[in-house]
Formats: structure tokens, C-alpha cells, sequence
């Protein structure tokens, strides 16, 4: 009981950190997934929002709400599909590019403040015995959402000083 109940809190402190960290970007945790999911898509960062939906493991409903909020904001627009007349693509926009690259370093660093005071060695050990624990419980101790091996580095393409190279452009060129 001991060790489930300070994964428990563990996971507690860390979404409130989370959520602090994103909150001056004007996004919490869910905005931050469908943010990420789109950045991590690669040029021109969009996909359709079926393929949101079930890369974030969510129902459709789930995501349309969570696009309303991020298009009122004008951190994503949604556009026509070129080849489903009743398909809608889900592009990230350049201020959306900006704030989903300025919260993963915010994010970054909070990950990095909660395990620093661990040794590089004892981080890779906590890493391989949750992903063992994970694997055991009948997770994917493999899956991509997991996020990359410790300890926490930036392996975010174009992150930092190259972000504004390649931000995305508006549907007709702007």
C-alpha cells in the first residue's frame, strides 16, 4: 500500500505542477496533449481529427470540446479535408506553435527540478523499474505517449532558438 500510495501522490503533485507550468500559456494539461500531439506531427502540424482523437485516446466528443477551446484561443484552426468532404483537418497556428514550444520547456523544467536531486544512474533505475511495473500491470511499457528514457533532456525538433524557422503558416499563405 505504501508504494501505490506514493505513486498516487507523486502523479497528484506532478499534474499540479503541470498545470502551473502551462497555466501562464493559457492551457492546462488536456490543451497541452492536443498542442503536443499536433507538434509532434511533423510539417505542416495537422492531422485530421479523427487521428487526434485516437492518438490521444479519446472519444471524438472528448476532442471536440477541447478543439472549440483551442480555436477560440487561435492556437489551432480547423480547416475542410482536401479528400473527406465531411472530414476537418486540425492544424496547429503559429501562435500555437509559439505556445506549445515555450510550455514544453516550462514543463521540462518542472520535470527536471522534481528528479535532479536524483543521480543520473538512479533516475535510469526508477525509469526501468516503473516501466517494469507498468509492463507487469498489463500496461505498454513501451507506448510513445510514455515519453522518452530519463533523465529529462529537450528532444523536441527545432526547440529553442530554431522554433521560429519552421512555425507553421496560416491556411492561405499569411
Amino acid at each position: 500500500m505504501a508504494v501505490f500510495g506514493r505513486i498516487f501522490r507523486l502523479a497528484r503533485l506532478a499534474g499540479e505542477r503541470m498545470e502551473q507550468a502551462y497555466a501562464p500559456f493559457g492551457i492546462g494539461r488536456p490543451e497541452f496533449d492536443v498542442l503536443a500531439t499536433l507538434r509532434r506531427s511533423g510539417e505542416p502540424y495537422q492531422l485530421s481529427a479523427g487521428e487526434l482523437a485516437a492518438s490521444m485516446m479519446l472519444s471524438t466528443g472528448g476532442t471536440t470540446a477541447r478543439l472549440d477551446r483551442l480555436e477560440k484561443a487561435d492556437l489551432i484552426q480547423r480547416l475542410p479535408s482536401p479528400t473527406d468532404r465531411r472530414g476537418v483537418l486540425v492544424r496547429l497556428t503559429p501562435q500555437g506553435f509559439d505556445v506549445i514550444d515555450q510550455a514544453v520547456g516550462a514543463g521540462l523544467a518542472v520535470q527536471q527540478r522534481m528528479l535532479g536531486h536524483l543521480p543520473e544512474e538512479a533516475q535510469h533505475r526508477l525509469n526501468d523499474l516503473l516501466r517494469e511495473v507498468f509492463a507487469g500491470a498489463g500496461g505498454d511499457a513501451d507506448v510513445r505517449w510514455l515519453g522518452p528514457d530519463l533523465p529529462v533532456r529537450v528532444e523536441w525538433e527545432g526547440h529553442a532558438s530554431d522554433t521560429t524557422k519552421r512555425r507553421p503558416r496560416r491556411a492561405g499563405g499569411k
